[in-house]
């Protein structure tokens, strides 16, 4: 598995990017699921984009373990991740867009 990433890194810069990728995999895997019970009790669009934008990052960080194992070409690679970084920052500032000016409090 190491020898894949070795190519372009050393045996322990490759296990500190793996151990790397591995947690930005499980917390943005946990953060998309708590965005997606987030969507089911709301219901609202704003959280059913937050949901797509989390699951965004959680392909994101599944295209690192690709690209780090040798299956994605870096030009993939850059080409998915920067585009899954524009749109994730769109869906956000769009559903910030939606939600509209806060109402009043009484």
């Amino acid at each position: 598995m190491l020898q894949a990433v070795g190519e372009w890194l050393s045996g322990t810069e490759a296990a500190a990017l793996l151990l790397v990728l591995a947690l930005a995999t499980l917390g943005t895997a946990t953060l998309f699921v708590i965005g997606v019970v987030g969507y089911r009790r709301r219901g609202s669009s704003a959280y059913l984009l937050l949901a797509v934008a989390l699951g965004l990052l959680v392909g994101r960080s599944l295209m690192g373990f690709g690209t780090a194992l040798g299956l994605v070409p870096m030009p993939v690679h850059h080409l998915v991740e920067h585009g899954s970084d524009f749109a994730v920052a769109t869906l956000i500032l769009y559903a910030l867009y939606r939600t509209g000016a806060p109402s009043p409090s009484p």
